[in-house]
């Protein structure tokens, strides 16, 4: 089913663009969200205004998240937790954990989705984690893992 896309859609496509896609994805989970319309004639004759408007909700998006990066970027947080007797954690520090961090820290709401941690944090120490935003906009923060008493 030919479709346009109304929205951007992550690793899809962006808003304005005609594409081809699987039918039950178009009737299941596109057109019901509003994601995107069927290609019809009276449809392609607006294309432009639906780029422009992608565009300008990418614009504003995109300027939202460089604040944001700025606010965070070189951010310091400790994150503590619970250590066995070997000196490893009896869980692990995972991104739910700096996410909930951060917001007590920044007061601002940070997306878990965002932290980039190869591997869960699973002893004391200092780490640099990445925070990718999109694309083209990351962070670094400081976290340093400590031990409960």
């Amino acid at each position: 089913m030919e479709v346009v896309f109304t929205q951007d859609v992550p690793n899809k496509a962006r808003a304005g663009e005609v594409r081809r896609v699987p039918d039950g994805y178009a009737r299941n989970y596109l057109l019901p969200q509003g994601l995107a319309v069927m290609s019809t004639p009276e449809v392609l004759k607006r294309l432009g205004k639906i780029k422009k408007a992608g565009d300008d909700v990418r614009l504003r998006e995109t300027k939202v998240l460089e604040e944001l990066k700025e606010a965070l970027d070189n951010t310091e947080i400790a994150v503590q937790a619970r250590v066995t007797p070997t000196g490893r954690y009896y869980g692990a520090i995972t991104a739910t954990h700096i996410s909930m961090s951060l917001a007590e820290v920044t007061g601002r709401e940070v997306e878990r989705r965002w932290i980039e941690v190869a591997e869960p944090i699973r002893e004391p120490g200092e780490y640099d984690i990445m925070l990718r935003f999109s694309s083209e906009i990351a962070a670094t923060i400081h976290v340093t893992a400590g031990a409960e008493e």
